[in-house]
């Protein structure tokens, strides 16, 4: 008896101890789950884009805008500009005729023969020229170009929101497996223990009806390899528990050791095959990512027939400081005025971008009849699997109880000298063998469910699916 009670004692401090030990976290799979949306890195990835995607949005809106520059500047000469009346007069087609006027003008005022010229230079532009002015610019038509890539930015912005949700599908998922996983290897190591529980009690009358001389040395020996192989499983069981534990703990990002509070179950039916088809095919969001993609496309295709069109701008120049000599006092202080801009021949290839840019669209839209194929067919599949899972755990409970009665009755067969230890540990691991196989079964049930749930936009239904357990498979 007392390797049964050293197994039992074993047994309480793995279920119990250790979940118990280190500030352990107990977690409904919804709790796990809110956890995972909250602290995920790849999701945090997922929601900047997002954030991205919108500011640039709001940057392509803001092209509608006037652009308003506050402009300065400063330029040094070799030397100043200057003109004077030799200037004019060679610039004149009668000036040989207008000299002696300035001549006449020069005695007049006293100035030299020789002097007159230099005298009455004037400086256009000084060596040092500064300049300030506030420049503007507003596009009145572009072609729809503006108005093309505003609406390529919004599809982008969609197609990361559709994006992120496509990444927490995935997630989704992956917590179930994670999740359920630490649940169906706590059962397998429940049933591991329970077998090397029965055989640790095998082994204890084995040896006692070796010493009252009712069985041979052969089956006491056979007892006790059997004890020990089942002590070897319960170890095993026992390391894949802890591993299935150390991965869902790290999944959702918890600081303590995470233990599942809800158990794996099971449904009495599922809602019909093609609700969920309808449901996949109407907000699967892959099928968004791909008519994002269709929608820029589309904006591209705009963009590039708007280099067809003339463009019309508004522009206007207020000057704050043109310099002190004749030609920044003679200057303008402001202009205004519409430009339009014809463009006749382009090098940018334009034709074929546009041709390029429709080849995209119906690029997308042979995509998204296989995405609609392949998605079609990954629903039926799932869905087949789950009722496949279903038939085999309902199949195996009249297997259990069998394997139930064949354990107690070869128990006794076996006290009474009727049977052998190997019947009896045949037994023992056919039970353990059909409960693992259950529990199994299960857990393939809702893997399978949570990939429908996920794929048809409905995984917010999970839990409804957990409380209508109608085959009493608690945690």
């Amino acid at each position: 008896m007392k390797r049964f009670i050293s197994t039992s004692c074993l047994w309480f401090g793995v279920l119990f101890v250790i979940p118990a030990s280190a500030g352990a976290a107990d977690l409904t799979f919804t709790e796990s789950w809110h956890m995972l949306l909250q602290n995920n890195e790849g999701l945090a990835a997922e929601r900047s884009g997002v954030e991205r995607a919108a500011q640039l949005v709001q940057a392509n809106k803001g092209r509608r805008l006037p652009t308003l520059d506050l402009t300065g500047s400063y330029m040094r000469l070799d030397d100043p500009v200057t003109i004077g009346p030799s200037d004019l007069l060679a610039s004149m087609p009668a000036g040989a005729g207008l000299e002696q006027i300035f001549t006449n003008i020069g005695n007049l005022l006293g100035i030299p023969a020789g002097s007159v010229n230099q005298a009455l230079t004037s400086t256009l532009r000084d060596d040092d020229v500064w300049n300030a002015s506030l420049r503007a610019l507003w596009p009145l038509f572009t072609g729809g170009k503006i108005s093309a890539a505003t609406d390529i930015a919004e599809a982008q912005q969609v197609e990361a929101e559709f994006r992120l949700k496509m990444e927490e599908q995935v997630k989704f998922e992956e917590l179930a497996k994670y999740y359920f996983g630490v649940v169906l290897a706590e059962r397998v190591l429940e049933t591991r223990v329970e077998v090397q529980d029965g055989l640790a009690e095998h082994l204890d009358h084995a040896v006692k009806l070796e010493e009252q001389g009712q069985i041979a040395r052969v089956e006491r020996l056979q007892a006790a390899a059997s004890y020990d192989r089942a002590l070897v499983e319960r170890k095993k069981a026992e390391r894949d528990f802890e591993i299935a534990a150390l991965a869902l703990t790290r999944i959702v990002r918890s600081e303590s050791p995470v233990h599942p509070v809800n158990g794996l179950f099971t449904n009495s039916q599922l809602p019909p095959e093609e609700s969920f088809v309808d449901s996949t095919l109407a907000q699967y969001p892959g099928l968004g990512v791909l008519d994002a993609k269709r929608r820029q496309a589309n904006g591209l295709i705009k963009v590039n027939q708007a280099d067809y069109y003339p463009g019309v701008f508004v522009f206007g120049n207020y000057a704050f400081y043109q310099g002190d000599d004749l030609v920044g006092k003679t200057a303008p202080d402001w202009l205004l005025g519409v430009g339009v801009n014809i463009p006749l021949i382009s090098p940018s290839g334009r034709r074929d971008r546009v041709g390029a840019a429709r080849s995209a669209v119906l690029q997308v839209d042979h995509l998204r009849g296989q995405a609609e194929h392949d998605l079609q067919l990954l629903v039926e599949k799932t869905y087949r699997e789950a009722l496949q899972a279903l038939e085999e755990y309902e199949g195996l409970a009249s297997s259990l109880e069998l394997a139930e009665e064949n354990v107690r009755l070869r128990n006794i067969a076996f006290s009474q000298g009727l049977s052998t230890s190997l019947d009896v540990v045949d037994g023992q691991l056919f039970l353990a063998g059909i409960r693992t196989q259950r529990w199994v079964a299960a857990y393939r049930y809702v893997l399978s469910l949570a990939r429908l749930l996920a794929v048809s936009g409905g995984a917010g239904d999970f839990a409804s699916f957990q409380n209508s357990n109608n085959l009493g498979m608690g945690s």
